[in-house]
């Protein structure tokens, strides 16, 4: 996961990809790396990707994935926010219908895109809200943040039922691919006009500038990474170092009591050995 090499984990073995959002061009801002698609496209067909969903505002043409080969969606909604129940079950449309693995990304690919993906497991594997947001966490750290967590709360018996139904369904058909078999409970069609039309109203509440030019979650999250791994662990091994070093003066100054049977040979002798 480190960022310099693309910045994604996987979720769900030979299932999901949580990334972060790609931009135009490769490029390092405040000293944190960002990727264009075509960085991704070798590991990515390597383990066998056929879908690409973005859930954040445009910062790179649909087209440079579409034309190396991978589906496409787009399903934006605000950064930190929910999404509406239209996004959520188209959301679990595609996944269920997607043959290979599906790579999600929002700018950070932290929090709308581990909301997302937690829905998808919640539903297929019937985990408790608390235990997907920590298997998530433990995958990739900072994922689902602030209201998104009670929004999978309030989400995870919805979610159960429906993956009862359809589990019911796909046992009645007497099929094994779950990728193939759309949802039991409210049959979506991804190209449905009307599910079009409230996907489309939902990114008319924000302009362009909400996550192009202003520090966005996206962002700070990246950055709060990048300053534990740059500065708290260097901070952290030199207190191992001082710790180390005040365990073996006082190992010191033990043996010497215990050799000389006096305290004040061992402290002139330890006093002798800082100095040097």
């Amino acid at each position: 996961q480190r960022a310099e090499n693309g910045d994604f984990n996987w979720i769900i073995p030979n299932k999901f990809i949580a990334f972060s959002g790609p931009h135009s061009r490769s490029k390092i801002e405040n000293g944190y790396p960002h990727h264009a698609p075509e960085a991704y496209f070798p590991y990515f067909k390597q383990h066998k990707v056929t879908t690409i969903i973005r859930l954040n505002k445009k910062l790179y043409d649909a087209k440079r994935f579409t034309d190396a080969g991978f589906e496409h969606f787009d399903l934006f909604f605000a950064d930190g926010s929910t999404p509406s129940d239209t996004i959520v079950k188209t959301f679990l449309n595609i996944c269920e219908n997607a043959e290979g693995v599906i790579a999600v990304h929002c700018k950070a690919g932290l929090g709308r895109t581990g909301t997302l993906i937690a829905c998808y497991i919640m539903k297929h594997y019937r985990m408790t809200a608390a235990e997907t947001i920590a298997w998530i966490r433990i995958n990739r750290p900072g994922s689902v943040i602030g209201p998104q967590q009670h929004f999978l709360m309030d989400k995870q018996a919805e979610l159960w039922t429906e993956g009862d139904i359809f589990r019911a369904k796909l046992k009645r058909n007497h099929k094994i691919a779950v990728t193939r078999i759309l949802s039991g409970v409210d049959d979506i069609s991804i190209n449905n006009t009307r599910n079009r039309r409230t996907i489309q109203k939902d990114i008319e509440l924000y302009s362009d500038d909400d996550e192009t030019n202003c520090l966005t979650q996206g962002d700070k999250l990246p950055f709060a990474f990048e300053f534990f791994f740059h500065l708290y662990l260097p901070l952290q091994s030199l207190f191992r170092w001082l710790l180390a070093m005040l365990v073996s003066t006082l190992c010191s100054i033990v043996i010497w009591w215990i050799v000389c049977g006096s305290l004040l040979p061992s402290l002139l002798f330890c006093l002798d050995g800082l100095r040097t």
